[in-house]
């Protein structure tokens, strides 16, 4: 079903949170000990509940020129997780950091000389905010989802959230999208820290909730 109102979601106040660039080669960083970090018969790392499992060892990473430039900020694709820099952790832990699970990898670089502080990151927050009757999307109910209802984003939606049952949030999934959200107020921090918030040049991609 459709869920309008003669309300509106506002321009610049909640964005969808993106990792990677548009168009452009995968980085060259990849694990070297993943598969004494995986337990069988999991194919990844990030456990179906999510967050950081115990792990036996630290996660350790490496990169070669050879396989793509270096990572950015912002980086997908690794056994689930993101891989984000220092600073992008930095401003992550200091503006929401319960909405975040991490673990500091091993990163090394050319001749195994030791990088700068990399880290392994989910997204943990899960809030059941979004304002439905302000909003307009699709919300899918025809199948057992296990949450009972989906938000389908795809082919253009309109969503906002209601502040007062986001509480202290700033970057949150909803129980019925995996997709990631994040406020103004986020996007400022990252701005603040000098990481592109109007380009993918640092890896993150903000696309306004208000026109997906």
């Amino acid at each position: 079903m459709e869920s309008t109102s003669e309300k509106v979601p506002r321009r610049g106040e909640f964005f969808i949170l993106e990792a990677g660039t548009v168009s452009g080669p995968r980085c060259g960083v990849a694990f070297t000990n993943l598969d004494r970090l995986l337990s069988p018969p999991r194919l990844i790392l990030l456990p179906e509940e999510g967050g950081i499992p115990p792990l036996r060892e630290v996660p350790r990473l490496t990169f070669d020129p050879s396989d793509g430039p270096p990572p950015k900020d912002l980086e997908p694709g690794f056994s689930g997780y993101w891989l984000v820099s220092k600073r992008l952790h930095d401003v992550m832990t200091s503006i929401d950091s319960s909405a975040f699970a991490f673990t500091e990898v091993d990163y090394l670089i050319e001749d195994g000389i030791k990088g700068e502080a990399r880290y392994l990151c989910t997204v943990v927050s899960v809030v059941d905010a979004l304002d439905e009757d302000a909003s307009t999307l699709l919300i899918d109910t025809s199948e057992e989802f296990i949450n009972g209802k989906f938000y389908d984003l795809s082919g253009g939606a309109s969503v906002t959230f209601a502040r007062g049952k986001l509480g202290a949030a700033h970057v949150f999934r909803t129980p019925y999208t995996g997709t990631v959200f994040c406020d103004l107020a986020f996007r400022e921090a990252v701005a603040a820290a000098g990481m592109a918030v109007d380009s993918d040049a640092d890896g993150l991609w903000f696309i306004d909730a208000s026109d997906i």
